[in-house]
């Protein structure tokens, strides 16, 4: 008799033994029949029976089940968190729900699960335990997808944080060192940036060849101690390595090298020499990645990246992040290379076109210092000369071109060149700055501001004059420093303005200070703030050596990322022979 028939016969059945019948059966069918795995467990924390559900999920039978504890049954799930609840829901009677827990049980011995785990307390009419019932339902779907859903989140916030920290600053080594830091630990347990030293020479291959490829370590970062670091090229170190290691072949094919799993035939084409691969092997390198670092279509060097202490094998997944952290700091890194590739040569053009102090100059003792801009585009346009005359006479110049890079440096070169000329024939220095205007007018628009003086030892004076530039600052012995007032004039090359010459007289231990705007003008201070600042650093400075005088306006004045060269020229008179 089924239920419904059972329900029609009640007239034949005492009404309460019929409900009671009925809730048997319906539990029997719910227990027997639900997709949810149910259990239930003595005081002891040892099965007294499980439905077939459960059966199912663990993979075992309910004879096989029952008088054992979880931790029996299930040696693929971390079952500590599982029975410390279980005591404590049978402790306090408070029920927990949805307690995920992931692992593997005998019914999927090979791929992880995850369950849903809900206990509560089974207790008679007064109160008393008797045990804890568990319900247990598949959730992996639902976890692989939060897992998924969580994976994403945190590598576009690693690519947001690269965004951030790849590429601060145009500066190779400081570039790479970024790269390393943001892969770790999110991406790898170990990240070293090798770059082809031919690159950072800035010489282009016509493309690869047979032979070993020679890398410069520029980063490693490792998420915790590891013997693996040992076993990585140190920062600055040159290492070659042949053309059948896994670094080469990344750099060469332009594409990645995926290992997921490394086994003892991989670590000899992972390291650098044998040592370095037995260092690998005791680190528990399970899993390596390179990415090569193209920008522009050229292959600058490779992203190593490995595993130890993840579990999990790189993935494609991992590939494809790697590559665009990889391409991201690769165009920094080509930039930085070509921005200090230009920088240098513009310094070492700027740096040859400025003069050795002669050997010997009557009456005179000076001191001369020249910093480039940290900019690779505001490099070269300040210099500085000291020229001796007939006469015993020495000229002083100082001047600054406006424009910056290559051009302003070369530029600069050729009017130093001419005013080196024009000092040779003894002109007036407004004679000097009236040539030297004709000659700048006609270099495709640059202008130039100069401060040309000429000491005269035997009448112990000087005649100065002014194009645009900014004024020299005046150290009488026992005074205080002053800013010498000269009549400002045009800078050269806007033509046609007429200059005058001053005459300002010096005794011995005068200091006669010229520098370029580069020293007092910033971004953030107002130039008569800046003045004054130099006025008094110039207080007394008779007493100190003019080498020391320069160093202190430099240190004082200067800082590493300021954004315009600076020359400084000082001329100290010196006390008449006896």
């Amino acid at each position: 008799m089924n239920t419904s028939e059972s329900l029609r016969a009640g007239d034949n059945v005492p009404r309460t033994s019929q409900r009671r019948g009925l809730l048997n059966e319906l539990s029997g069918t719910l227990v027997s029949q639900s997709p949810v795995g149910l259990a239930v467990m003595d005081t002891d924390l040892r099965y007294l029976a499980v439905n077939p559900a459960l059966e199912r999920i663990n993979g075992l039978s309910n004879e096989e089940h029952v008088g054992r504890t979880v931790s029996e049954i299930l040696p693929g799930v971390d079952t500590g968190a599982i029975e410390s609840a279980q005591w404590r829901v049978l402790e306090t009677g408070v029920p927990l729900l949805d307690q995920n827990v992931v692992g593997r049980t005998w019914a999927d011995a090979g791929q992880d699960h995850a369950w849903s785990v809900s206990l509560y307390r089974l207790q008679d009419s007064v109160g008393r335990a008797w045990g804890v019932a568990a319900s247990i339902a598949d959730v992996t779907e639902r976890h692989r997808l939060a897992t998924e859903a969580a994976r994403a989140r945190r590598r576009l916030a690693l690519i947001a944080d690269a965004s951030a920290r790849i590429g601060t600053v145009l500066d190779v080594d400081q570039t790479a060192r970024e790269l390393a830091e943001v892969t770790v630990p999110e991406l790898a347990d170990i990240a070293a940036v090798d770059v082809l030293d031919t690159i950072l020479a800035c010489h282009r291959t016509a493309g690869p060849g047979s032979g070993p490829e020679l890398f410069r370590a520029l980063a490693l970062a490792a998420a915790h101690p590891s013997e693996a670091t040992r076993a990585a090229d140190q920062v600055g170190d040159l290492a070659a390595y042949a053309a059948d290691r896994l670094v080469t072949q990344c750099v060469r094919t332009g594409k990645p090298v995926l290992i997921p799993h490394v086994s003892n035939r991989d670590l000899p084409r992972i390291a650098r020499d044998s040592e370095a691969a037995t260092l690998l092997a005791r680190a528990g390198i399970h899993s390596y990645l390179a990415v090569p670092l193209t920008a522009r279509g050229t292959v600058l060097g490779a992203l190593d990246l490995k595993r130890a202490r993840n579990p999990l094998p790189f993935s494609h997944d991992d590939v494809v992040l790697a590559g665009e952290l990889a391409n991201r700091a690769a165009v920094s890194i080509d930039n930085a290379r070509w921005y200090q590739s230009v920088r240098n040569t513009a310094v070492t053009l700027q740096r040859s076109l400025l003069p050795e102090h002669p050997s010997h100059l009557v009456g005179l003792e000076t001191a001369s210092r020249y910093q480039p801009a940290q900019a690779t585009t505001e490099v070269g346009g300040d210099w500085f000369d000291i020229v001796p005359l007939t006469g015993d006479k020495t000229a002083l110049v100082v001047g600054d071109v406006m424009g910056s890079g290559i051009d302003a440096a070369a530029t600069m070169g050729r009017l130093r060149t001419a005013t080196c000329t024009l000092a040779e024939l003894d002109f007036d220095p407004a004679q000097v700055l009236q040539h030297l205007d004709r000659i700048t007018s006609g270099l495709e628009h640059y202008i130039a501001t100069c401060l040309y003086a000429v000491y005269d030892p035997h009448h112990a004076e000087c005649r100065i004059a002014n194009a645009g530039h900014l004024p020299p600052v005046l150290v009488h012995t026992g005074r205080p420093a002053e800013l010498l007032d000269l009549c400002p004039g045009a800078p050269l090359g806007v033509g046609g303005v007429t200059f005058h010459s001053s005459t300002v007289d010096l005794g011995p231990g005068d200091d006669l200070v010229l520098y370029t705007d580069g020293l007092v003008e910033t971004r953030h201070h107002s130039i008569d703030d800046r003045i004054d600042t130099l006025l008094r650093l110039l207080d007394g400075s008779e007493h100190r050596p003019v080498e020391e005088t320069c160093d202190l306006l430099l240190h004082a004045l200067r800082n590493p990322g300021d954004h315009d060269d600076v020359a400084v020229l000082i001329a100290r008179v010196c006390p008449a022979q006896p």
